[in-house]
């Protein structure tokens, strides 16, 4: 479940300006500000099964996004080539010739992406 709502909460920072407003407004309450169900309806003075659907339709929208252009994807991508940059520099020991190709393939998939 957290595994979940981190995933959301990641293709929300994204995806979240191309959802209208009112599923804007309703992730943020729900994601950012851990509202209940009810304290949202409260708040908006709609329905607890209102927001439930625009919580799952925007949900869905977010993941079709994701299908679509793959931004989350490409980000985690990029945090894994820099962890791979990141550990070799500050090992002190003498890179080998595959390990000298290995970072240089790594900054151009960096650099690819820019």
């Amino acid at each position: 479940m957290l595994e979940k709502t981190i995933t959301i909460g990641k293709l929300f920072d994204f995806y979240g300006s191309l959802l209208t407003s009112r599923q804007q407004e309703i992730m943020k309450y729900y994601f950012y500000h851990d509202l209940s169900l009810s304290e949202i309806a409260d708040n908006l003075d709609i329905s607890r099964q209102g927001v439930h659907d625009h919580l799952q339709r925007a949900e869905k929208q977010l993941q079709q996004y994701e299908e679509k252009l793959s931004l989350l994807a490409s980000y985690r991508g990029l945090q894994e080539q820099a962890d791979i940059l990141r550990s070799r520099l500050k090992d002190d020991s003498p890179l080998t010739e595959a390990e000298r190709q290995e970072l240089l393939q790594a900054v151009e998939k960096i650099s690819a992406c820019l």
